[in-house]
C-alpha cells in the first residue's frame, strides 16, 4: 500500500521546489554517490562534499587532492576517490578524516569500483590496481591494455575493464592474468556492465556487445543506437542504455531483443548523461537539462521531473542517483548558464495530505489497517484475543483513528479492543 503511493507520487505528484544543495561554485560535479540519507558529490575543484539528503547541509568538504576528482565510490561510512592527481584516497565520511592515499598510478584515476574491502582503480596509464582499503595497499597491478581504462566493474572474483585501445578484458585479479581480450569494437570502448554470467560493453563504434564472461565469445552484438553508449545500467538480463543520440533503449541480452526505444516527440534533444532504473521505471538525464521518467515496460513516457530553465542554452543535468523516495541530481551547464548545485526530490508518501473519506468495519474480523505510513504501524481488531501485542498498546473505547493515505481512502476505527503494533 506504501509502495503504491510512492508509485502514484514518482508518477503524478505535483513536484515542488526541490531542496538545493550548492557548494562546488562554477565547477563541474563529476561524480556522484547516494547511500541512505547520505550524497556525496565529487568535482574538479579538487574537493568532494558529503550532504544530509534530508536537510540539504553539507556535513563535510573532503580537502586533500591537488587535482580534480574524476571518479567515486561509497559504502556505508567510507568513501573511496580517485584524481588526476593520480591518486585514489580513502575517507571516513563521519570525520571526513582521510585513512589513506593510496600512490601508484602515474596518471588520472578516472574509474573504480568498490567490493568489500578491496577497490579496483583504472587510470589513464592504461593499468588496474587492486587496493586493500582497510590496510592502503597495493595487493595486485593488472598491465596488458594499451591505452586509458575508461571502466571498470568487480565481482569480487573477476575484473572487467574497458579501454580506448577498444579492448575489453577480463582478469583474474589474484593472479594477475588476463583470462579473455574481448575483440570486436572498432572504437573506444566508455561503459561497461558485468553481473557474473555477462558482460555487456558500450563503445563509440554505436554497438553494444554481450559477452559470456566464462568463455569470452560474443553472444549478442546489439545495434541500433547511432553515437555514443555512455551510460549503461543491467539488472535480471535486462539492460537500459544511454546514448549520445538522445536516445534510450531497453534490451534483452539473453535473446539480443530490442524490448524497447525510449525515444518520439517526448524524447531527449540532446545526448543522455545518466540513467538509472528498476522494474517500473526508467530516469534519464541529459544534455538538455531535463530528467525525465519512463515506464520500463512500455517504453512511454511519464513526464519530465526536471526542466531547467537554461535546458537547450547550456544547462545541463551531468549525474542522477535515485532510491525509492529520492531523486538527486547534479546541474550546471557548459558556458555559465546555470549555476553548480545539486537538487533533491523528494517523492515520499506525505501523511498529512490526501483525501478523507471514512469506511466502518465491523470488529467481529480481523483488520490490518496501515495507521501511519511512516513508521509503518498497524492497526487490527481481532476482538477474541484480549492481551496487548507485545510492543503494542491499546486503544481506548471509541477511539477514532484517520489515517491520511494520498489518493486513497482515510480509514476510521471505532472499537475498544484495537491495537497500534510496531511492524
Amino acid at each position: 500500500m506504501r509502495q503504491h503511493a510512492i508509485e502514484t507520487n514518482w508518477r503524478s505528484k505535483p513536484i515542488r521546489s526541490p531542496k538545493m544543495l550548492k557548494g562546488h561554485d562554477d565547477h563541474v560535479i563529476t561524480c556522484l554517490q547516494f547511500c541512505g540519507n547520505r550524497i556525496v558529490s565529487g568535482s574538479d575543484d579538487n574537493t568532494l562534499k558529503v550532504w544530509s539528503a534530508i536537510t540539504g547541509k553539507c556535513l563535510r568538504t573532503l580537502v586533500g587532492h591537488t587535482g580534480g576528482v574524476w571518479s567515486s565510490q561509497m559504502s556505508g561510512g567510507t568513501i573511496i576517490s580517485g584524481s588526476t592527481d593520480r591518486t585514489l584516497k580513502v575517507w571516513d565520511a563521519e570525520t571526513g578524516n582521510c585513512i589513506h592515499t593510496l600512490n601508484g598510478h602515474t596518471s588520472t584515476v578516472r574509474c573504480m569500483h568498490l567490493h568489500g574491502n578491496k577497490v579496483v582503480s583504472g587510470s589513464r596509464d592504461a593499468t588496474l590496481r587492486v587496493w586493500d582499503i582497510e590496510t592502503g595497499s597495493c595487493l595486485h597491478v593488472l598491465v596488458g591494455h594499451m591505452a586509458a581504462v575508461r571502466c571498470v566493474q568487480y565481482d569480487g572474483r573477476l575484473v572487467v575493464s574497458g579501454a580506448y585501445d577498444c579492448m575489453v578484458k577480463v582478469w583474474n585479479p589474484e593472479r594477475e592474468e588476463c583470462l579473455h581480450t574481448l575483440q570486436g569494437h572498432t572504437n573506444r570502448v566508455y561503459s561497461l556492465q558485468f553481473d557474473g554470467v555477462y558482460v555487456v560493453s558500450g563503445s563509440l563504434d554505436t554497438s553494444i556487445r554481450v559477452w559470456e564472461v566464462e568463455t569470452g565469445a560474443c553472444k549478442h552484438t546489439l545495434m541500433g543506437h547511432q553515437s555514443l553508449t555512455s551510460g549503461m545500467e543491467l539488472r535480471n538480463n535486462i539492460l537500459v542504455s544511454g546514448n549520445a543520440d538522445s536516445t534510450v533503449k531497453v534490451w534483452d541480452i539473453v535473446t539480443g531483443q530490442c524490448l524497447q526505444t525510449l525515444s518520439g516527440p517526448y524524447k531527449h534533444q540532446s545526448a543522455v548523461t545518466c540513467l538509472q532504473f528498476n522494474n517500473r521505471f526508467v530516469i534519464t538525464s541529459s544534455d538538455d537539462g531535463t530528467v525525465k521518467l519512463w515506464d520500463v515496460r512500455t517504453g512511454e513516457f511519464i513526464r519530465n521531473l526536471v526542466a531547467l530553465d537554461s535546458g537547450g542554452s547550456g544547462g545541463v543535468v551531468w549525474r542522477i542517483r535515485a532510491n525509492d523516495t529520492k531523486l538527486v541530481c547534479a546541474v550546471g551547464s557548459r558556458n555559465g548558464t546555470e549555476e553548480t548545485k545539486l537538487l533533491v526530490l523528494d517523492f515520499d508518501v506525505d501523511s498529512n495530505t490526501g483525501a478523507v473519506i471514512a469506511r466502518t468495519f465491523k470488529t467481529s474480523i480481523l483488520l490490518m489497517l496501515l495507521a501511519t505510513f511512516k513508521n509503518a504501524s498497524f492497526v487490527y481488531s481481532r476482538p477474541e484475543r484480549r492481551g496487548v501485542p507485545q510492543g503494542g498498546r491499546r486503544l481506548p473505547p471509541f477511539f477514532q483513528l484517520y489515517c491520511y493515505v494520498p489518493g486513497q481512502n482515510s480509514l476510521s476505527v471505532r472499537d475498544s479492543s484495537c491495537f497500534i503494533c510496531k511492524k
